[in-house]
């Protein structure tokens, strides 16, 4: 029966039954992300099968509210290029206040690399001249133990 389904399509369904399930943190208006763990769980669900790296970020209200999830860069399987004026432009868009930004490892090792910590640094500052808060970066590996927060490990 599966054979005849893609594979993508099972993925995506499984995804959606997995949110459907988390809604004991999700209220009226969307998610709230009040911490790390709840972002990472959400985040791993949509980014920890990919086989290469995406950047996503969370778009969040005043209140940590989700606004919208977005893939803003894909990339290869060991890195990808981001473009800090991009990720203003769609925060302005969506008229965030706060941001949570995310990328997987497609190797499966979440540590958090140098150029990680360099681009989260570039990204605060951008997005603190429009008034965004960035709460967190991040890492995604294959297992979500795996998961690693630089707003936990003191790298904000």
């Amino acid at each position: 029966m599966f054979d005849e389904v893609p594979e993508e399509q099972v993925l995506e369904h499984a995804t959606k039954l997995l949110e459907a399930r988390m809604q004991d943190w999700i209220c009226e208006y969307g998610p709230r992300f009040t911490a790390p763990a709840d972002a990472r769980r959400f985040l791993h669900l949509k980014l920890a099968s990919r086989e290469h790296e995406v950047f996503a970020v969370l778009f969040l209200d005043t209140r940590h509210r989700l606004i919208d999830f977005a893939e803003l860069f894909r990339g290869t399987i060991d890195g990808t290029t981001v473009h800090p004026r991009e990720v203003v432009k769609e925060a302005l868009r969506r008229n965030a206040s706060a941001a949570i930004l995310a990328h997987n490892h497609p190797s499966g090792c979440s540590e958090p690399s140098s150029a990680d910590t360099v681009l989260t640094e570039r990204l605060k500052e951008a997005l603190a001249l429009v008034d965004v808060r960035v709460l967190d970066h991040i890492v995604i590996g294959h297992q979500l133990d795996q998961t690693v927060s630089l707003a936990e490990r003191g790298l904000m």
